[in-house]
């Protein structure tokens, strides 16, 4: 699994391509796990390039919601495909994530979190 990282100021955004299963699921919670451990905890998960999200997938965003917002962070989800967002919906974890349409607007979210 090709996974893309940039920063905007201290907020990280991390762009998983492709399938996010119980054959990769552990690759993008180590990549996510680093980033907490180095105070990275305004984060945003693009998931524009994401084709399926499996149950291991979203165990992981949750795990890692629960670690950041522990320490006053938080993880924006930005850009899902019609598909990922109805396993979202259909999973509940619509409600425990802030989602946005696009990349800009999750790291306006936090922007005007700072004000």
């Amino acid at each position: 699994m090709q996974i893309n990282r940039k920063a905007v100021d201290e907020i990280e955004i991390i762009s998983p391509c492709g399938r996010l299963d119980a054959y990769n699921s552990s690759e993008i919670e180590t990549k996510l796990n680093a980033l907490i451990d180095a105070a990275k905890i305004k984060l945003v998960v693009s998931l524009k390039e994401l084709d399926y999200i499996s149950s291991s997938g979203l165990r992981v965003l949750l795990t890692t919601l629960k670690k950041v917002r522990k320490q006053h962070g938080d993880i924006c989800l930005a850009c899902l495909k019609s598909n990922v967002r109805e396993v979202f919906d259909t999973a509940g974890f619509s409600q425990l994530f802030i989602i946005t349409d696009d990349e800009e607007a999750a790291v306006e979210k936090f922007k005007k979190k700072n004000d």
